[in-house]
């Protein structure tokens, strides 16, 4: 039996009808497909339906973590791997025939994937979007709250896929600015009450360094300045939102002093 076969998708949506079509297109093969609604008021429910092997479940959003650990308890026992999705993923034939071809070892509980960043469908040469477990056992793995997101925390080993996840969000730019805004808050709140962060996250806290050095490193380092329009659009996102987090970081440390 393949790996496949054992395998259900665990999709988060929250008015996702620009992109829930082509990330369902990559999972055509899943038996299950349990879809954890925040309350859309588009046309992804609608998209969803389509598909005879779609479950979608209205759960009102708090967090991340609770979120996706919801949606854990939702998919039951029917299958021990889960594929956890954002809406915005998209899965080639390339990560199918990998999946289909493991064999996990008893010691092995998840694997995480290497992204590609999409800029309306063009792929650019780079980006600074970490590998995410996205494959797992769903008895071995709970979410847990960190900054504006959430992680995973696997019990047993975790491995690298070769295969990578494409990250194509193509949702109008307002809705990004408006994520931006809560993320940043989260982020700052983060990032000032932790006793432990890594190296990357303490120049986050100094505030003025990231944003610029964000900028170079998209520029250059990841070679988006050879991907034209979209590598630029990429760069000043992703110095942008650090900006933003900055400016919440400053901002509560002004607020605090007066």
């Amino acid at each position: 039996m393949s790996l496949l076969d054992e395998i259900t998708v665990l999709i988060l949506t929250y008015n996702e009808e620009e992109n829930l079509e082509r990330t369902l297109d990559g999972v055509r093969w899943a038996r299950r497909i349990v879809i954890i609604d925040s309350g859309s008021t588009d046309r992804t429910h609608d998209i969803a339906r389509r598909h005879e092997q779609v479950e979608v479940i209205v759960h009102p959003f708090e967090s991340h973590a609770s979120q996706w650990n919801f949606g854990l308890d939702a998919c039951g026992d029917s299958s021990d791997w889960i594929l956890a999705l954002d809406a915005d993923y998209v899965l080639d034939n390339e990560f199918r025939s990998e999946l289909a071809n493991l064999d996990p070892p008893d010691d092995v509980s998840a694997y995480e994937a290497p992204f590609r960043y999409c800029v309306h469908g063009r792929v650019l040469r780079g980006n600074i979007y970490p590998p995410v477990a996205v494959l797992y056992r769903r008895s071995r793995a709970r979410y847990v709250q960190s900054g504006h997101t959430q992680r995973l925390k696997a019990q047993g080993t975790v491995r690298t896929l070769r295969s990578p996840i494409y990250h194509d969000d193509r949702k109008p730019l307002s809705r990004w600015f408006a994520s931006q805004q809560r993320y940043a808050k989260l982020e700052a709140a983060h990032l000032l009450s932790a006793s432990e962060l890594r190296l990357s996250d303490r120049i986050r806290r100094m505030a003025w360094p990231a944003p610029i050095l964000v900028f170079f490193y998209t520029l250059i380092a990841k070679r988006c300045i050879l991907d034209g329009w979209a590598g630029w659009f990429y760069v000043l996102q992703r110095t942008l939102a650090e900006i933003m987090v900055a400016l919440e970081l400053i901002d509560r440390r002004s607020r605090t002093r007066s």
